[in-house]
This record gives structure tokens, C-alpha cells and sequence, in this order.
């Protein structure tokens, strides 16, 4: 009988399952859409607004029926779960849920006639909605967690980020401040990537190193918890409530436990893996060190997975150091912007007749630096550069940068796709460490990675050959693949490299764009004047 490896995605929106044959081919997909197939929790997009100002999160009595309901269908559709060999997957970043005391007993003691809500709810947990990634109620907490670290940059250092309103440490600060009962009741705390594990073991997993740096509680060099961060957000107490220091991707953490053979007729000797975040996931099943992978989603993403080095990688407030999934002394970085589609859209609708093949063509109509307009769109606060909000307009000549009202209309298309890519591009140098491998590979996902002149002034700009994937559910991929390597490993003595059981290839990878040796050296000059436009446009919103 071959094996079977199962990647679970518990995303914002969805419970999604992709299913994958030893040779990495997608055998099965089946997802559970929160707000059209659990209705009765009254989920917007997966998700609940308020009461106070900011906060949203996501009922986990909804995600513990998502879960049954998607084996249900996995069984009506034929999947023969005896046949899955391993487990694992991914989480939505940064949420966090939190259990009572009789959570570990609980787990340890499920009846595999009744369903996992039913026996769990609400009983395990000690509050009953999970904070999410969305959530910016944590301000206050931020502010204090940067101050007793000692400033933004100090916190960068030490874990990977400054503090930001979505990340579990200032989110567990909040319920420490305003729910104190909660918090003492809490025993443990898990991420959303560490719950469903848990689910699958019997008892709390242990939290995953690439998805712990997501929380401005763990050291991102050494990764393990740090006793300062700690403190900060949750008292002395924190440390056994978070549990044991993180665990790599591909760990063994268990074999299933007696509730799935039982109720489901999984193996018992189907291995359960660490769950990781959903980035780290995507970039396990997209890329390879070396490479870079573009989002082109609602936001703009970059990942680059740098391979270890003598130097560690250079933190920054603006950026994410994550610890990488599987290989421990290697990371993640990454520059997420807030305005990314949505600003490309709104320059289509404006600009193009809310028609991509106009804006398509006014693109393709002008040259590479749109004859010295540069145009930088921020309709949401961005990230990168902080805070900054509005449209700014410039004609560059010489490497001088001149505020204008406006630029002629066919020029705004180029013009945000450049200044977009070239904020990017001028962040990359800084962030690799020194005598890092130049990139050779961009891996481009997300909407806007369909469109073929998109693909081309990425590929021009950036100097790199551009590819997609085939998979469209790239973090259950992730998932899929980080389950085969956990058995791949555990067959293997526990040793071996993600990258030696890959044999170093992405699996589905499709050339769609290669560099303008000449435009890219056009490209090449340009940075240092979008840099002088951006400079620009910070002074006139101080």
C-alpha cells in the first residue's frame, strides 16, 4: 500500500485539506468554508468584529466542527484514511488559543462516538474565541513591550520583529490586563498551529519554531523562549502555560492518537507532525534557499529563505525574521505591505475603465522608468514605510526627485507597478546577510501573478527568471510535504535534510517570465530614486 501524506490548512476563511502521493502529486483536495458551512456561528470572512474597538476574533468551537465536518466529506468521497502515513500542516499566523485545566484530560480521554465539539467545548478552554491575526486591539501592549525591551529596534533584535498588535505576545498582555481570571485559568497556550496537532496527539503539542517567531516571545537566533519577552507579556507564569521550547518542523511528535483509529480508521501508526504558520508552510512548498517568493495578493508579500551564514541576517522595524521551518540555523525574512492589490485596483478603475487589458497595454505603452514619473500609492497605512498614507507624484531627472501634482494618466499603471517592486528591490540587499548567494529564482503566487505583463516587469526588474506553481493551495502543499518528510526522516533514524529528500527541486515549477538584461540595468539605476521619492514623501507627512 503506498503512502499518504495530509497537509491541513486552518486559514481565516477555511479548513482545507490537500492530500499527496509519495512522489508529491495532489491526490485530493476538500476544504470546510467557515461562513457558508458553519453558518450558525455567525463568521464574517471567519471571523467576528468587536465589541471592542479592533478586536476580532475566530470561534474555536466552529474550528473543532470544521475539522470534523471536513473528514466527513474526506470519507464520502472515498479517502481511505488507513492509507495516510502522516500529518501535518498549517495555521493562520499569529492566533492563539487558549486551554482550561481539564484540557490535557480531555484530550487524553475523547470518546470516538461523539464529535470533538461535543466532548471539548467549552470545557478545554478558558476562553472561547481565539484572538487572530486581524485583531489590532493591542496598542497599549505594544507600546509597553517596545519600552521594556527597549525600544522598536531592541525588540527587532532579539525576536525578529518590533511589536505589532497582531502577534501573541502583546495579545496575551491584553488578556493578562483586562481578563485576569481568564489568564489564571489558562493552563496552556497554543497558536492555531499548534492546536490541531494537539487535537490529533491527545494532549497540548508543543508550539513550532517558525511559527513561535511570530509571536515577539521567542529568541529568533537561538529559537527558544526568552525569558524577558516572557515576562513582559505574561508574568513568571508564561513559560508553562507556552509549554516546552519550540520544536523544527518534521519533529515526530507522536503517533495518532486512539480517537482517529477508532472513529475514523486512520493507522495507528500514522505519524503526527508540528504544524507550522502559513507562510513558513508556503515557502516549504515553493521554494527552495536561494530563491525569492512574491505574493501578489490582497497585500504584497516577499519571503526569502536565506541559508545559513557566518553573519546573522541584519532585523529591522519595518521587516519579519522568522526562524525557517526545517532547517534550524537558516530564516525567513520578510516584507509585507499592506497596500497591494488594493491599490492596484484602484489605479485600474481610475486610470484603465476598471479594465486590466488597458492597464495591461498603457503598461506595455511606456518605457522601463516611465519617462521619469515615479508615483507611490498608499490608500491604507502602510507598513513599509510606516504609517504613511496618500498619493505622492514625482519627476526624476538626473537622480533628482521633484514633487508634481500629477502625472500624465497612461504613466500611473507602470508607475505603481514600479514603485511597488522598487520598494522591494531596495530592501533586499540590506536584509541578506554579507556574501549571501545572489538570488536566482523569483516565485511569484497570489491574483495578480495570472497577469503576463505583471510577470515580465517583475522578471525585468528584480533581474530574475519568474515561475509559478501549480498549487493553488500552497500552504497545505506546505503541510503535505512537511508530513512526508516527518516519515521520511522517522524512517531514516530521524536524520536527513528537507532538501535531500526534495533532491533540491520544487515540485510543479513553470518558467513564465525571463529578464531584459537591458531593462534590468535600467531598473538597476532607478533604486537609489524611488528611494529619494519615498524620503521625499516621509518628510511631507511629518
Amino acid at each position: 500500500m503506498a503512502p499518504l501524506f495530509l497537509g491541513l490548512d486552518l486559514s481565516t476563511q477555511q479548513l482545507k485539506a490537500v492530500i499527496i502521493s509519495e512522489d508529491a502529486t495532489v491526490v485530493h483536495e476538500s476544504a470546510v468554508h467557515f461562513d457558508n458551512d458553519l453558518p450558525e456561528y455567525k463568521t464574517t470572512n471567519g471571523a467576528i468584529r468587536g465589541p471592542a474597538e479592533g478586536e476580532v476574533t475566530s470561534p474555536v468551537a466552529m474550528w473543532l466542527d470544521a475539522i470534523d465536518l471536513l473528514m466527513e466529506r474526506m470519507k464520502k468521497a472515498g479517502i481511505q484514511f488507513g492509507e495516510i502515513a502522516a500529518i501535518s500542516g498549517a495555521g493562520q499566523q499569529h492566533g492563539s488559543v487558549y486551554w482550561s485545566a481539564s484540557a490535557e484530560g480531555a484530550l487524553a480521554s475523547l470518546d470516538a462516538t461523539l464529535m470533538l465539539k461535543e466532548q471539548l467545548f467549552p470545557k478545554a478552554f478558558s476562553i472561547q474565541r481565539a484572538p487572530i491575526w486581524q485583531d489590532s486591539s493591542t496598542t497599549q501592549d505594544c507600546q509597553a513591550l517596545d519600552e521594556t525591551i527597549g525600544g522598536q529596534q531592541a525588540l527587532a533584535d532579539l525576536s525578529g520583529s518590533r511589536a505589532y498588535e497582531r502577534f501573541t505576545g502583546p495579545q496575551i498582555a491584553k488578556i493578562r490586563r483586562l481578563e485576569p481570571e481568564a489568564y489564571a485559568a489558562t493552563s496552556r497556550i497554543s497558536l492555531v498551529s499548534s492546536f490541531i496537532p494537539s487535537l490529533f496527539v491527545g494532549h497540548i503539542a508543543p508550539i513550532e519554531v517558525s511559527d513561535a517567531s511570530g509571536m515577539n516571545l521567542m529568541d529568533v537566533l537561538t529559537c527558544k523562549w526568552d525569558d524577558r519577552l516572557l515576562d513582559a507579556c505574561g508574568g513568571p507564569e508564561l513559560r508553562s502555560k507556552l509549554g516546552p521550547e519550540p520544536v523544527p518542523g518534521g519533529t515526530f511528535l507522536s503517533k495518532i492518537s486512539e480517537w482517529w483509529t477508532r472513529r475514523w480508521g486512520f493507522s495507528p501508526e500514522c505519524i503526527i507532525a508540528p504544524f507550522t504558520g502559513d507562510n513558513p508552510a508556503t515557502v516549504v512548498s515553493l521554494s527552495a534557499p536561494g530563491d525569492a517568493l512574491l505574493s501578489l495578493g490582497t497585500s504584497t508579500t516577499l519571503l526569502l529563505s536565506i541559508p545559513p551564514a557566518d553573519e546573522p541576517p541584519k532585523r529591522f522595524t519595518t521587516s519579519h525574521l522568522l526562524a525557517h521551518p526545517t532547517t534550524l540555523d537558516a530564516q525567513i525574512a520578510m516584507l509585507c505591505y499592506k497596500n497591494g492589490a488594493l491599490a492596484r485596483e484602484q489605479v485600474r478603475d481610475k486610470y484603465c475603465e476598471r479594465d486590466w487589458e488597458r492597464f495591461n497595454q498603457a503598461v506595455q505603452s511606456t518605457p522601463a522608468g516611465n519617462n521619469g514619473y515615479m508615483g507611490l500609492y498608499f490608500p491604507l497605512p502602510e507598513i513599509i514605510p510606516p504609517g504613511i498614507v496618500g498619493s505622492f507624484f514625482y519627476k526624476v531627472v538626473d537622480n533628482k526627485a521633484t514633487p508634481v501634482d500629477d502625472i500624465p494618466g497612461d504613466a500611473h499603471p507602470r508607475a505603481i507597478l514600479e514603485s511597488q517592486f522598487l520598494s522591494i528591490q531596495s530592501r533586499i540587499a540590506a536584509i541578506l546577510p554579507p556574501h549571501a548567494p545572489h538570488l536566482h529564482r523569483l516565485v511569484v503566487t497570489g491574483g495578480s501573478s495570472a497577469n503576463k505583463t505583471i510577470r515580465q516587469l517583475a522578471a525585468d526588474l528584480f533581474g530574475m527568471k519568474v515561475y509559478v506553481s501549480q498549487t493553488k493551495e500552497a500552504a497545505g502543499m506546505g503541510g503535505a510535504l512537511l508530513a512526508k518528510y516527518a516519515w521520511w526522516r522517522a524512517a531514516r533514524g530521524g536524520t536527513g535534510t528537507f532538501e535531500e529528500m526534495m533532491g533540491g527541486e520544487v515540485v510543479g515549477m513553470q518558467c513564465v517570465a525571463e529578464p531584459n538584461p537591458k531593462v534590468t540595468g535600467v531598473y538597476d539605476g532607478l533604486v537609489s530614486a524611488y528611494q529619494l521619492c519615498e524620503e521625499t514623501a516621509l518628510k511631507g507627512v511629518e
